[in-house]
């Protein structure tokens, strides 16, 4: 039985980045970096905002990939995704994680930039090789669908193990369905159910409703159709509609 991959989370991170200035920066400027990141812990992103930019326009890059979040949110400035690609970028290019991850969720979506899925993997693939767990996730989605690289399963499940092992529950679910469906790896329906466990444990709704199907039909557990209800059951409270469908069908007897 073939069940569905997430295949969308290209969502940028929204956490300010409270790495300090480098030490060889006079400590003033350290000082006035953390008075920004406290002025957003008030909600006071203007001052924020007012004290970074000048950091951002000296190179420094946790201040740029902090005036990105602003741009890419309307926070304490209007939002432009165009001012938000700038500022990703060029706090990408000094190799930071999140910006490189954040950059590739733009190009993407295409927001301030053109649609570019091959921008979109190279990005993802900076971040993702600094372990980055959603750059890892994120990649292995572009891989599983063949978008901006040749499709390569194996791939797909490379990058989605790195991701599921730092606890990202989409690549939890991801990986579960690989093993589920022997996409890039041996058919495993033991790996699929410890996956899903993991990732419904989390609240992902879909890995709910797979866990419960595998309940179900008794595929990698013992068939128990209290928890195969349990589990569709929490996928349906989480909005999920196949959760919903999958209890109905299991409170109906079928």
């Amino acid at each position: 039985m073939k069940l569905k991959k997430n295949t969308l989370f290209f969502t940028a991170l929204f956490a300010f980045s409270t790495a300090t200035i480098s030490p060889v920066v006079y400590a003033d400027n350290e000082s006035q970096f953390n008075q920004g990141f406290e002025a957003t812990e008030k909600g006071d992103y203007q001052t924020a905002y007012n004290l970074w930019k000048p950091l951002a326009e000296q190179g420094f890059a946790s201040a740029q990939f902090n005036l990105g979040l602003m741009y890419n949110n309307g926070l304490g400035v209007k939002q432009d995704y165009h001012q938000a690609v700038k500022w990703f970028t060029l706090a990408a290019e000094q190799g930071d994680a999140k910006a490189q991850y954040n950059l590739g969720v733009m190009y993407n979506n295409g927001e301030g930039v053109k649609q570019d899925y091959h921008q979109a993997v190279k990005w993802y693939t900076l971040a993702a090789e600094q372990g980055e767990a959603i750059a890892q996730h994120n990649l292995g989605v572009m891989y599983n669908n063949g978008e901006g690289v040749k499709q390569d399963y194996h791939q797909a499940v490379k990058w989605y193990t790195l991701a599921a092992e730092q606890g990202e529950a989409m690549a939890q679910h991801n990986l579960g369905v690989m093993y589920n469906n022997g996409e890039g790896v041996k058919q495993d329906y033991h790996q699929a159910v410890k996956w899903y466990t993991l990732a419904a444990e989390q609240g992902e709704a879909m890995a709910q409703t797979n866990l419960g199907i595998m309940y179900r039909l008794g595929l990698g557990v013992k068939q128990d159709i209290s928890k195969a209800k349990y589990w569709a059951s929490q996928a349906c409270k989480g909005g999920n509609q196949d959760g919903c469908e999958v209890l109905a069908m299991l409170e109906e007897g079928i």
